[in-house]
């Protein structure tokens, strides 16, 4: 075990992490002498995430990975780089922020071989001088503890992240980060991580979500996952007419509610819907009605 997790580790010591005492706003923009700089690093990461994620050799997509952080850490270092905007990067690898732009996440999978992956972020801070938190894939250390555990010191259930909602919690900021994880053999895993920033730095997972705890009695989940069978499609996303989280609601295949890899979508939908600084579970958002033996489905208007 040992073995597979420090080969990993230099790409989060390439990460440079920079806590500065004082936050100082950012400039007016990029000087123009820079944003020729920006673009020009900006092409020989695309020529390297092009490599990272094509290279034949599956060993070697770790290699590019870490020149990728490498190249991206030296862009970042430029002053005022929170305000460009990557926007030929953004097409290799996944960024993202929430609306109010507190932060913004870099963020991208590294394909190790056809059964395992491995997971690469990290968070910059808008400010003019660098400020920037990496991330450390600790999802195999995580065991059946992915959906009790709070995470600090960088610390992270891998995903590639694809949406944030912020909410308003015991007066605090905090954003539900919506994931997805297919480092499993068997199962994938969509995910809600709640982050929010404290003095010691980020943190992941909070009890923000109605929904108890199969490990420990009466507690919450701080992190909701939905598990399921490998191969199928499920969804999890924000619905703004609902104004509420909806998700598939999830069968076992075989009846056996313990074995999450043959989950599979039942066709009903269940949903999170936030008060009272929780996430409440919503059952049957779309009811389905259960035709009497004879009775004709009603034909769709057009």
């Amino acid at each position: 075990m040992m073995k597979k997790i420090s080969r990993f580790i230099p790409v989060i010591l390439i990460f440079i992490f920079i806590l500065t005492g004082g936050h100082k706003t950012l400039a007016q923009g990029i000087a123009p002498q820079d944003m020729e700089k920006f673009h020009t690093m900006e092409d020989s990461m695309l020529v390297t995430a092009d490599s990272m994620y094509e290279a034949f050799i599956p060993d070697t997509h770790l290699f590019y990975s870490e020149r990728l952080v490498k190249q991206l850490v030296r862009t970042l270092k430029m002053p005022n780089s929170y305000l460009y905007t990557f926007d030929k990067l953004k097409e290799k690898i996944n960024m993202i922020a929430p609306d109010d732009n507190t932060f913004r996440i870099f963020n991208w999978e590294v394909i190790m071989s056809n059964t395992m992956k491995h997971y690469v972020g990290a968070i910059q801070m808008p400010q003019e001088h660098l400020k920037l938190y990496p991330l450390f894939d600790y999802t195999e250390q995580m065991g059946k503890g992915v959906e009790d555990s709070i995470l600090t010191h960088g610390k992270w259930f891998g995903a590639l992240y694809y949406r944030i909602v912020p909410v308003e919690f015991q007066g605090r900021k905090l954003y539900t980060l919506f994931g997805l994880n297919t480092n499993g053999p068997i199962s994938n895993k969509k995910v809600l991580d709640p982050l929010y920033v404290d003095a010691q730095g980020i943190v992941f997972g909070a009890p923000i979500f109605g929904v108890a705890s199969e490990n420990y009695k009466n507690q919450r989940v701080n992190r909701f996952v939905l598990e399921y069978k490998k191969g199928v499609q499920v969804t999890m996303n924000w619905d703004p007419e609902r104004k509420m989280i909806v998700f598939d609601k999830l069968v076992s295949q075989v009846n056996d509610p313990h074995r999450k890899y043959t989950y599979v979508p039942s066709g009903q939908y269940d949903g999170l819907r936030w008060s009272d600084d929780t996430w409440n579970y919503v059952r049957d958002l779309i009811p389905v009605k259960v035709l009497k033996d004879g009775e004709q489905p009603l034909e769709e208007t057009k």
